[in-house]
């Protein structure tokens, strides 16, 4: 019988695959294993690989233009997956599903950033905007704007977010102090703040569970 010489499948497809052998796929070309490894081992990991700023990926032995727009894709591809989730008018009710969107678009901001999402009556998503940027000290947050975009928006409720670039996702004082400032300016205008989420590595933190919105 003739030995069977084509190519080896996983049997549990790409999940079989180690991340260096994903990312060879995704790299192609000759060498692309060792690539791959090399890659992989300067950037410690998948997470630091795909942070990294084109620049950086350039001037990496074996990445052309080609490779390294194939590997700046795949974030965008997922964020946009979950954008169009979001834009098909997703109920946000479940604080494990807000948090899984709000770490995938937080966490690996370089600065602190403020963002919210906007809801209906229903907690559909309307909008995700990010309204304040900034050091990785802290960013300044202004209730009247996000009150402002929240009636831009038609909003009936919002939740809030923001990351922690140094990774620990515990609510500050000043996290607590401006939720309290948040959720009274937009009670006047009979809009309610469900939520407001801290990002840091790990899982996200939401305030309105430990009592604090």
């Amino acid at each position: 019988m003739e030995p069977d010489r084509s190519p080896a499948r996983p049997i549990n497809g790409a999940a079989a695959l180690s991340d260096a052998d994903l990312l060879a796929r995704l790299l192609g070309g000759r060498g692309a294993n060792a690539v791959a490894r090399a890659l992989l081992g300067h950037y410690g990991g998948l997470r630091g690989l795909f942070r990294a700023p084109a620049p950086s990926l350039l001037v990496r032995r074996g990445l052309g233009p080609a490779a390294t727009g194939r590997l700046l894709a795949v974030p965008e591809l997922a964020r946009r997956c979950l954008d169009e989730e979001l834009a098909r008018g997703q109920a946000m009710e479940s604080p494990d599903t807000t948090g899984d969107y709000l770490r995938f678009v937080l966490r690996d901001q370089p600065h602190e950033v403020f963002a919210c999402l906007f809801l209906d009556t229903r907690h559909r998503v309307i909008a995700y905007e990010e309204l304040f940027r900034g050091t990785i000290d802290g960013a300044t947050v202004y209730p009247r704007v996000v009150a402002e975009t929240a009636l831009r928006h038609g909003a009936a409720a919002v939740i809030a977010a923001h990351n922690h670039p140094s990774g620990l996702a515990e609510p500050s004082l000043a996290d607590q102090a401006i939720t309290r400032r948040l959720k009274d300016a937009l009670a006047l205008l009979d809009i309610r703040l469900l939520d407001h989420f801290v990002v840091g590595d790990g899982a996200p933190v939401s305030m309105a569970a430990r009592g604090m919105v």
